[in-house]
């Protein structure tokens, strides 16, 4: 059982569910990730997504896009996010999932990503414009690395597609709440309720959720269907607007609050 099993694994015997926080590595650069990653953990986070900035970013929306932007011209590099990464490791075991985009991966070549986010802890990786169907490649060198491979399913996905996720996923798989790119929303789409629905008959995997969560009660109600809760947009727009340190904790108290909140409702 590696660290993404053993997390679900322990929240599950405990009826709770994982607050996982989308951070953009190097917005506004990567020591400020560093510190923010560590701030998270303190404040309930259970998972971290680090993103690696990509010129293209087609599955995010423009504040994410922003972030991207920033944290490229800062001089980011897949290296240096690997670092952080290991930095991270000297004072927590959190799962860390390395959130990118296909191109990024193979430029860097799949068996090198596998072999150099394992050694620098990182559990997982997510792609989020590889389609599952050419998966297999990928796939075979993040596995034989010992990483998890989590894919991406959607409102808009059928039933091969969604078998096909399920097949190629481990760890979790990660629900997009709508259709289109990430982004603060201001209610959850009626399309999400099915999709959890759909996914739970494929797999017996854990099922986290994300794209435009971005509200204590938002947070909640998704605790409420599924087994984890991303939140990635939000994070980005409080650094984007210089949030201070407060700022910034007294908002991620809230969400874990929030999910919380509706755990004990239930």
């Amino acid at each position: 059982m590696n660290a993404i099993d053993e997390l679900f694994h322990q929240l599950r015997s405990r009826s709770a569910k994982a607050f996982m926080p989308f951070v953009t590595a190097g917005d506004p650069d990567c020591a400020t990730t560093g510190a923010l990653i560590r701030e998270l953990v303190r404040r309930g986070a259970n998972l971290v997504e680090i993103g690696f900035p990509y010129s293209d970013p087609i599955a995010d929306g423009p504040v994410i896009q922003a972030g991207a932007e920033r944290a490229l011209k800062a001089g980011t590099t897949l290296h240096k996010v690997l670092e952080i990464a290991r930095i991270i490791r000297q004072t927590s075991q959190i799962p860390l999932l390395l959130f990118t985009y296909l191109n990024p991966a193979m430029r860097y070549g799949f068996e090198k990503l596998g072999r150099d986010a394992k050694a620098a802890g990182v559990d997982g990786c997510l792609l989020t414009d590889l389609s599952v169907e050419e998966a297999e490649p990928y796939v075979n060198s993040m596995r034989e690395a010992g990483l998890d491979t989590v894919f991406l399913a959607a409102p808009t996905s059928t039933a091969e597609r969604l078998l096909l996720v399920a097949q190629y996923s481990t760890g979790f798989v990660y629900l997009v709440s709508r259709t289109g790119v990430t982004g603060e929303r201001t209610d959850l789409s009626a399309s999400l309720g099915p999709l959890v629905e759909a996914m739970r008959e494929a797999t017996s995997l854990p099922l986290a959720v994300g794209f435009g969560i971005s509200t204590p009660e938002q947070a909640g109600a998704v605790a409420k269907m599924a087994d984890g809760v991303v939140v990635g947009s939000a994070f980005v727009r409080l650094l984007e607007n210089h949030a201070s340190d407060a700022q910034i904790e007294a908002f991620a108290r809230s969400l874990r609050e929030g999910m919380d909140r509706m755990d004990q409702r239930r």
